[in-house]
C-alpha cells in the first residue's frame, strides 16, 4: 500500500497530550493532512469508522534492545521480530542502541546497527549510542554524529565494570559536550563496583539462585549513583536522563534536583509498576524471568513511582525491552536465561515488554484512575519524542506530523499469552493476565500495518529518523 492512498478516520476520539475531542482525521501522503468535522471523502479515500475508539499518536518507545550484543549474550529479538511486536502493541517509533566496541568509534557503532536494521525494521527507528570509552577522537565523532548523522543521544553506564562501565570523568566529559550541543546523555545509574563485590560475596557463600540478583543490587546503590550523576550533570551545566528508574532511593534525588531547577529527566518501565520484589521470595529458576536491571523493588517504591508519574517527576514510560528466552531459542544459549542455571550472575538481565506497554498502562494506569488519558499519551508518545528530538514529526496527532496513528478500543478486554505475541521471546511477564483495552489498527506514515490480528506491514518499510535537539525544557 503506497503512501498516496489516503485514509479518512471518521468520528474517532482524538487524544493527544493536551487535547481530547471527536473529529475526522485525514491521513494523506504520509502525514496528518486534515483534522476537522465531517470531512468529505473523495472516491479514492478509504474510510475507517472509528466511532467509540480512541485515535492516539503512535507510541514512541525510547528504550529497546533488539539484536543487542551484551558481553557473551545477544537479545532474542531481531529488528524484524521486535519492530513487528512493537507495531502490534501500538508503537510506531523505537529508539534502539548502537554499542561502541573497544576498538571502534560511535560512528562505527551507528553504521553497524543501521546496516542490520535497514532491511528488517517494520516501524520507524533511531539510535542511541552506548559510549564505553571517551577520548578526544570519540568526542569529535560524537559531535559529528549529532550534526550529521541525526543521532543526538548517548547512553553511559555506571554499572557493569569491565564490560560497559564508564568512570565519572568520562561521563562528565560527555555531559559537558553533548549538553552544549543540544543533545542528551542517558545514564544507567547503579554503583557497579560495589554491586560486583556483593555479587562475588554472594557466590562465595554458595548463593546461586535468581533471587540473589535482586539481593545484590540494592536500591541504595541505584540512589547513590543517581545522586552522583545529577551532580556531574550540574557541574557540566547539561541535561541528563536516567533510564529505568525503579526505586524511591533514586527518585528522591531526581525530585530534589528538579525542584532546584536542574534539567533532570527520567523514565520508568511497566514492569516496575506491575510487579514488586515479592516475586523473588523463592529459589526456583522460573524467577529468572524477573531478572532485569535494576531488579523489581518494594510495593512502597511503586507508590512513589506512580506519584512521580502524576506530578511529572518521571516523564517517560519506556519498556527497556531486553528479551532473553527461558529455553534455548533460535540464537541458542547465547540468548537464553539458562546460561545462569547454576550462577545467578550469568543470567542475562532483561525482560520483554515491547508489545504490551500501551495496553498494560491503559489497564493499570488509566482504568484505575492513576493516569489521565492525556497523561497516558504524554508518557508513552509525546514526551519521549520531545526529549529525544523527534517532536513534532512523532509523538502527536497534528497537521503535518507523520501519520503514525493507533486506533485503540477501550471497551474490550484481552488475556495476554506469549504464544499470541510477536516477539521471539518465549515468555511474557503478563502470562494469563486479563487487561482492559486493545489496539485495533495501526498506521505507520499513513499505511495500515496492523488490522486486528492481521499483519499488513513488511520488513524494511521502517525508516531511520534523524533527530534534532532536545525540545522538553
Amino acid at each position: 500500500m503506497s503512501n498516496s492512498t489516503a485514509t479518512l478516520i471518521r468520528n474517532g476520539r482524538v487524544i493527544t497530550a493536551t487535547d481530547d475531542y471527536v473529529a475526522d482525521v485525514l491521513l494523506q501522503d504520509g502525514i496528518v493532512h486534515t483534522i476537522s468535522q465531517a470531512i468529505e471523502a473523495g472516491p479514492d479515500v478509504r474510510v475507517v469508522d472509528a466511532t467509540g475508539l480512541y485515535v492516539l499518536p503512535g507510541g514512541v518507545d525510547t528504550h529497546v534492545h533488539l539484536e543487542n550484543v551484551i558481553g557473551p549474550t545477544i537479545t532474542a529479538d531481531t529488528f524484524a521480530s521486535g519492530t513487528k511486536a512493537a507495531a502490534f502493541g501500538g508503537t510506531t517509533t523505537v529508539v534502539d542502541f548502537a554499542l561502541q566496541t573497544e576498538t571502534d568509534s560511535p560512528l562505527g557503532a551507528i553504521a553497524r546497527a543501521q546496516a542490520s536494521a535497514q532491511s528488517q525494521v517494520a516501524v520507524d527507528y533511531s539510535l542511541h549510542v552506548i559510549v564505553t570509552r571517551v577520548d578526544d577522537q570519540v568526542l569529535k565523532d560524537v559531535r559529528y554524529a549529532m550534526h550529521h548523522e541525526g543521532v543526538s543521544s548517548f547512553k553511559m553506564f555506571m554499572a557493569y565494570p569491565g564490560v560497559m562501565m564508564a568512570d565519572d570523568a568520562s561521563i562528565f566529559r560527555m555531559l559537558r559536550q553533548v549538553g552544549a550541543d543540544g543533545g542528551m546523555v542517558a545514564l544507567h545509574a547503579e554503583n557497579g563496583t560495589v554491586i560486583d563485590l556483593l555479587i562475588k560475596e554472594a557466590l562465595e557463600a554458595g548463593h546461586t539462585s535468581p533471587r540473589y540478583h535482586a539481593l545484590t543490587r540494592p536500591s541504595l546503590m541505584e540512589g547513590e549513583a543517581t545522586h552522583r550523576g545529577i551532580r556531574l550533570a550540574e557541574l557540566a551545566n547539561a541535561p541528563i536522563y536516567f533510564v529505568h528508574v525503579s526505586s524511591n532511593d533514586a527518585l528522591k534525588h531526581i525530585v530534589t534536583a528538579r525542584a532546584e531547577g536542574i534539567p533532570v529527566f527520567a523514565e520508568t518501565c511497566p514492569h516496575y509498576l506491575l510487579f514488586d520484589d515479592s516475586v523473588y521470595d523463592n529459589d526456583d529458576f522460573e524467577t529468572a524471568k524477573y531478572v532485569m536491571t535494576p531488579p523489581l523493588r518494594k510495593p512502597e517504591d511503586q507508590k512513589h513511582l506512580w506519584r512521580a508519574l502524576r506530578y511529572d517527576d518521571l516523564q517517560v514510560i519506556a519498556t527497556d525491552h531486553c528479551p532473553f528466552c527461558m529455553k534455548a531459542d533460535h540464537f541458542g544459549m547465547r540468548s537464553a536465561k539458562l546460561r545462569g542455571a547454576h550462577d545467578f550472575s550469568k543470567i542475562p538481565n532483561g525482560a520483554p515488554g515491547i508489545e504490551t506497554r500501551l495496553v498494560s498502562l491503559f489497564d493499570i494506569g488509566v482504568m484505575q484512575g492513576k493516569l489521565s488519558l492525556n497523561r497516558f499519551v504524554e508518557l508513552t508518545a509525546t514526551t519521549p519524542a520531545k526529549l529525544f528530538g523527534l517532536f513534532p514529526q512523532k509523538g502527536t496527532i497534528a497537521v503535518g506530523s507523520d501519520a503514525d496513528v493507533v486506533l485503540f478500543n477501550p471497551a474490550v478486554t484481552q488475556t495476554i499469552h506469549a504464544k499470541h505475541l510477536h516477539s521471539h521471546c518465549d515468555y511474557t511477564l503478563l502470562e494469563g493476565r486479563q487487561l482492559q483495552g486493545r489496539v485495533e489498527k495501526v498506521f505507520l506514515r499513513g499505511q495500515l500495518i496492523v488490522d486486528g490480528e492481521h499483519w499488513h506491514g513488511r520488513a524494511g518499510m521502517g525508516r531511520f529518523v534523524k533527530r534534532g535537539q532536545v525540545r522538553a525544557f
